[in-house]
């Protein structure tokens, strides 16, 4: 049986974000949701799937709004006012300059903050990419620390151990003329009983916020569209897809 594993990223960006995330859940395919715990718009994504059957992940952030630690004790990781650095100021520059021991203290407040707000550890644990070594590796250390499911972030197209399983990374919404089902295409033209196929989307609406915020925009709503079009599930039963979460792995 071809196995694909279809995550969605970011609950907790933005209101708009969380409704078409809830709705590529509800209505579409997506059965693992990694969820930003320290957004404004948090509490309002857990309302929105809190019933729902699906894995859920620690999306662990440090390149967005405010830590829920001490800004204090972390100066590695945000700016003067007490935010963390954005994701640009990490693509501006080659150095590393996030400090480890930092790191591992926002870490472990954002899985603490998962157990908050859903009663239950995380049915996986990773990151919000974002070009640090110290910061995957302070992922895999507090992942390891509380026996949680680490899926790594590849650097290459080699399938990675996540769990029990071999699984293969797919996410090609930065790509020039992306079409997320031409991505589900090749996903099961590559798919096997042996690897799993990972395909990471980024569904959601937008709003003022989302706009100001992301450098994906018009991707989210097209990935809606095609995790909720009925034709796509068609094509992935007639394929003969084991549509699996990372419950599964």
């Amino acid at each position: 049986m071809k196995k694909l594993l279809l995550r969605a990223d970011d609950l907790g960006y933005s209101e708009a974000v969380n409704l078409g995330i809830e709705k590529s859940i509800r209505q579409g395919l997506i059965r693992s949701l990694g969820v930003m715990v320290n957004m404004p718009a948090t509490q309002h994504g857990v309302d929105l799937i809190r019933d729902c059957d699906i894995a859920l992940g620690v999306h662990v952030n440090i390149c967005a709004e405010q830590p829920l630690s001490d800004p204090d004790l972390i100066p590695s990781l945000v700016d003067e006012k007490g935010y963390f650095k954005s994701s640009k100021t990490y693509r501006s520059t080659t150095d590393d300059f996030v400090v480890f021991d930092e790191v591992i203290i926002e870490i472990e407040a954002q899985y603490h903050r998962f157990l908050e707000l859903f009663g239950r550890k995380p049915d996986y644990f990773e990151g919000h990419a974002v070009a640090s070594a110290q910061f995957f590796k302070g992922l895999e250390y507090v992942a390891n620390k509380y026996q949680l499911k680490y899926s790594g972030f590849p650097v290459d197209d080699k399938p990675i151990r996540v769990g029990d399983s071999l699984v293969v990374f797919h996410m090609e919404s930065l790509q020039p003329n992306y079409d997320p089902f031409v991505l589900l295409q090749k996903m099961v033209a590559s798919a096997s009983d042996e690897v799993v196929q990972m395909g990471i989307f980024h569904p959601g609406y937008l709003d003022q916020y989302i706009l100001t915020h992301s450098s994906l925009l018009q991707e989210r709503c097209l990935e809606v569209e095609v995790l909720t079009d009925p034709a796509t599930r068609s094509f992935l039963e007639q394929a003969g897809v084991d549509l699996i979460d990372y419950r599964d792995l």
